[in-house]
């Protein structure tokens, strides 16, 4: 249904249904604007934690719509080169569960009282249930892994729709870590790198459907939209109590570490370039660790 609306609506208007196509973009950009400046107001208002998260998830989303600009040029991008990013993505997210959610997690429950095993303890059920609940997510919401072996519509709108469930983890990490000095950037840094990668390959995929690089630029940016408001909401859950902090950090590693097994590593071995992917994945990891370890 998505994908029959965006084609009827992107097909050569007359110049009535351009007028009135002008016409609603524009009522539409305007109430955007006017709820940025209203939000803008609240933020401003908020504690520090808030306007980092807030922060850290608009750069993530921007970050997104940067890594589709080059659709805008190009409309294909070789199959080894898709590995080698989604590679990079995906050992940017396992040092930033490990150096910038799981170790401050379990300092944070130190410091609260826990002793060495209390901590673990935290960290492990923590860990769990944020693999859980994105393992029901995933069962939940139907999608595909594998949009290249399905040249169908609604398999490619299926990948789109993947994409934009598995940056809600991302955007929580954000928020979780937003309250912690050091953590909260460096998260944020690392996941928006990864991010870059992540937006050109939606706008590829789309691209390769068959959509206009227009129409797949706009999606990849909407995409990576879901992001700021996951930081927020991650952001105001912590707020509530600081005892969940050592919680949230560790689930959303728990969930980061889910969709970099689930999703992102298996897609990178897909099409059979497993050096390239792991060597980008290490190159990831690495580059992460020295920015968790300048940024702190």
């Amino acid at each position: 249904m998505v994908a029959r609306i965006a084609r009827m609506h992107f097909r050569p208007p007359s110049p009535a249904a351009a007028l009135r196509a002008a016409a609603g973009w524009a009522i539409a950009f305007a109430g955007l604007a006017l709820i940025v400046a209203q939000a803008g107001e609240l933020l401003r208002a908020a504690d520090a934690p808030l306007r980092n998260a807030a922060a850290g998830g608009a750069l993530a989303a921007a970050a997104t719509a940067l890594g589709a600009v080059p659709v805008l040029v190009m409309r294909r991008i070789r199959a080894d080169v898709q590995g080698a990013l989604l590679g990079f993505g995906a050992g940017v997210m396992l040092a930033a569960s490990v150096f910038s959610l799981l170790l401050p997690g379990f300092e944070a429950a130190q410091a609260r009282g826990a002793g060495a095993f209390g901590a673990a303890l935290t960290m492990a059920l923590g860990l769990g249930s944020g693999a859980a609940l994105l393992l029901l997510l995933d069962r939940a919401l139907p999608h595909t892994h594998q949009p290249g072996t399905q040249r169908t519509v609604a398999a490619v709108w299926l990948f789109v729709f993947a994409i934009a469930v598995h940056n809600i983890p991302e955007g929580l990490a954000i928020g979780v870590a937003a309250g912690e000095a050091g953590s909260g950037n460096a998260v944020a840094t690392g996941i928006s790198l990864q991010n870059v990668p992540e937006g050109l390959i939606v706008a590829i995929a789309l691209t390769a459907a068959g959509y206009g690089r227009r129409l797949a630029f706009a999606v990849a940016t909407i995409s990576g939209l879901v992001e700021p408001l996951a930081a927020l909401a991650g952001s105001l859950m912590v707020s509530v109590s600081a005892a969940f902090l050592p919680w949230g950090l560790a689930g959303a590693a728990g969930a980061m570490l889910f969709v970099v097994s689930h999703e992102i590593i298996p897609e990178s071995h897909r099409r059979g370039h497993e050096t390239l992917a792991t060597a980008g994945l290490m190159a990831g990891f690495i580059l992460m660790m020295m920015l968790d370890t300048v940024l702190a």
